[in-house]
């Protein structure tokens, strides 16, 4: 992680739509503002509720000292060493995360997917999932994006781990994008981790801020 990367700052409006984007493409209720950051009630039962803020301040810590219970999630557009030393010691940093924008064209050319697999694509209440398919139907590959604003998230980008190294990441990639500017919106945004941001960098996303996800991991876990 380099200096530049620790110092770049999240653009409160890019977070807020992403956010929206983030709760839309998930079929959960649209976030709250309050306290600080946006609350994002999730009601599963590995992730009740999330809590998200364009950058570190007091509020993260309060939020921090105030939640005792698992399964809550705090999530900050901020590097972990800006963020850890300041939760107590019960809160445990996940594997780092990144935002990354995309303005403009992803690079390469759109390429037909390999021999036995078809795109499927399902539309609900706003949201489109495009998945690839083996030749048994089973999902490969999968992806989805829905339209909050004047951006266009992308979230749950996976492929099978039996399917990897065929390009169906990429393949759905182009296919999301092909979505997007069929409405008209030229830029997106989405969180990666290490393995996604290798696959979305040289498609020409550019990272916008590190972000630091905090847990308070379940008893046994």
């Amino acid at each position: 992680m380099s200096a530049n990367e620790k110092n770049l700052k999240a653009d409160p409006a890019i977070v807020r739509i992403w956010v929206e984007g983030w709760a839309l493409t998930r079929q959960v209720a649209p976030p709250i503002f309050e306290n600080g950051g946006y609350r994002v009630e999730v009601g599963l039962p590995d992730q009740l509720r999330r809590y998200v803020f364009s950058e570190y301040s007091d509020w993260v810590r309060q939020h921090a000292e105030a939640i005792s219970e698992p399964a809550i999630f705090l999530k900050v557009c901020a590097p972990p060493a800006f963020v850890q030393p300041n939760l107590p010691a019960r809160w445990h940093i996940q594997s780092p995360a990144f935002m990354m924008l995309l303005s403009g064209r992803m690079q390469g050319e759109t390429t037909s997917l390999p021999d036995g697999f078809v795109y499927d694509h399902q539309v609900y209440d706003g949201v489109t999932i495009v998945n690839v398919l083996d030749r048994g139907g089973e999902v490969a590959a999968t992806g989805r994006i829905g339209f909050p604003g004047e951006l266009a998230v992308y979230d749950r980008i996976s492929t099978h781990e039996n399917h990897r190294r065929k390009g169906l990441g990429r393949s759905v990639m182009k296919r999301l994008e092909m979505l997007s500017r069929e409405k008209g919106i030229q830029r997106a945004a989405l969180v990666a981790t290490p393995d996604g941001r290798a696959l979305y960098e040289p498609l020409g996303w550019q990272l916008h801020c590190l972000y630091t996800t905090a847990v308070i991991p379940k008893p046994g876990a």
